[in-house]
């Protein structure tokens, strides 16, 4: 498997702590078949204006010289778009995801699909390709905009242990795979518990080998080769124990 969204580049956001607590984590990724990882410590899309902070490269050095040879390492950044992404920032390689043209983008939780839209939009006419960071995250993520976000030329990005939440967030997730709309899945690991296995076994469990190996090896493998990514055919997920939860908690009215 191959994770193209991490903050395990140490002491340079919110992620993992210290290159100790990076080590660690990376070598429980490996356990569980991760042959490859993106770091995407946050970056605004003003702060790109002057290039990848020196911090970063200081901490990617520390890491090197520590980390366990699998996962293999690439970088990029999760870029927030404050403004419309620059030009000089676009052209800067280091932002994107291992080098290639694709960029792993995301908004305030609370934004208006239109201007998700505007946004990718204009990352396209960049000449790039937008990779959306968790769109089931964002309050106006819906079947019928996510499919206007992947017509203007975006790419869904699903956590993978969101598939599992019984809250609204995860009821999206397993929506976009549902309709056939997830391009990629990630932990979107913080030096924390999240794993991509996670998503990975669900799908296994729920009849969907093809849909696993698409959303968590051949697609991200894609993105790094600069290739293209293919349509994920969509998953019909069984009812479980999860989703007779969800819908009770539904039903009770404690669903946020």
């Amino acid at each position: 498997m191959i994770d193209l969204h991490s903050h395990l580049l140490p002491a340079v956001d919110d992620g993992a702590r210290t290159v100790e607590q990076a080590v660690a984590v990376l070598g429980t990724m490996a356990q569980h078949g991760v042959t490859g990882i993106c770091l995407t410590p946050h970056l605004t899309a003003t702060e790109a204006e002057a290039g990848v902070p020196s911090a970063h490269d200081g901490a990617f050095a520390l890491l090197t010289a520590r980390a366990p040879t699998a996962p293999r390492l690439y970088r990029g950044t999760e870029l927030m778009l404050d403004r419309p992404l620059g030009r000089m920032a676009a052209a800067n390689p280091a932002v994107r995801l291992g080098g290639s043209r694709y960029i792993l983008v995301e908004f305030p939780r609370m934004v208006a699909a239109a201007t998700v839209s505007h946004a990718l939009a204009h990352v396209v006419g960049l000449g790039l390709v937008p990779v959306l960071a968790h769109p089931e995250r964002y309050s106006s993520c819906t079947v019928e905009a996510v499919r206007r976000w992947r017509a203007l030329g975006g790419v869904m990005q699903v956590d993978a242990t969101t598939l599992l939440s019984p809250r609204r967030r995860g009821e999206r997730a397993r929506r976009l795979l549902k309709e056939g709309l997830a391009d990629i899945l990630a932990a979107d690991n913080h030096g924390d518990h999240r794993l991509l296995e996670t998503g990975h076994a669900m799908l296994h469990e729920h009849g969907g080998t093809e849909q696993a190996e698409l959303l968590t090896l051949r697609n991200p493998a894609a993105i790094l080769a600069d290739g293209l990514v293919e349509d994920v055919p969509p998953i019909a997920f069984r009812v479980s124990v999860l989703e007779r939860l969800r819908r009770l908690w539904h039903q009770a009215g404690e669903e946020p």
